[in-house]
């Protein structure tokens, strides 16, 4: 895909993100395919990336970058990696609702994150969006919550291409192939938007 089709103006990196629906409603799930080790900057534009699938599914997004730390209380580089990305988004991009670094439980759980972290951005909301430091936790959280719950999930969704195209995991579901198939539909209408509006 990548040689063929390319990347859509003005990205550098692709990644995917993991659509699940839980008992709590739609959760995105990103990077879960692409990106072994993103670095804090690859962060940024995986998070603003799935910030636009999300709007794409008419909600707002609520983003908590993911760790196994909570806001600087571990020092190692995959802990702060997380936390820089997260001091760009908060600079460069205010109005993203997006904090971090947190582990899940407290960025799942908005009354144990207001009693503990009130300062978060996300405190007293309801995040519907996680951003993992990796592909292995990202990867592998998606597929647990996707066996063990039981829950549908749609993707992975790519997001950096130039022209909608997405992948189908092996032994994917009919039902799974029909989501992504009205995804993709649903993906070149806004890139067709989105070339439309440029042209005008």
């Amino acid at each position: 895909m990548l040689e063929l089709i390319g990347l859509a103006p003005g990205s550098t990196r692709v990644a995917t993100t993991n659509v699940l629906m839980t008992q709590r409603g739609p959760l995105f799930l990103s990077d879960t395919a692409i990106n072994v080790n993103p670095s804090a900057s690859d962060l940024t534009k995986i998070a603003q990336m799935t910030a636009g699938v999300v709007k794409m599914f008419g909600m707002e997004p609520v983003m908590a970058m993911i760790s196994y730390s909570n806001f600087g209380s571990s020092k190692n580089q995959t802990a702060t990696k997380v936390g820089e990305a997260v001091a760009y988004l908060h600079k460069r991009h205010p109005n993203l609702l997006v904090d971090g670094e947190l582990q899940a439980d407290f960025a799942l759980n908005s009354e144990m994150l207001q009693d503990t972290f009130p300062f978060s951005k996300l405190a007293g909301k309801k995040v519907n969006t996680l951003i993992f430091p990796n592909l292995e936790s990202g990867n592998i959280t998606y597929k647990l919550l996707k066996e063990l719950n039981q829950a549908d999930s749609i993707g992975p969704i790519m997001m950096g291409m130039r022209k909608p195209v997405h992948i189908l995991q092996l032994e994917a579901s009919v039902d799974e192939i029909v989501n992504m198939t009205a995804i993709a539909v649903i993906d070149a209408q806004q890139k067709e938007k989105l070339t439309e509006s440029q042209k005008g």
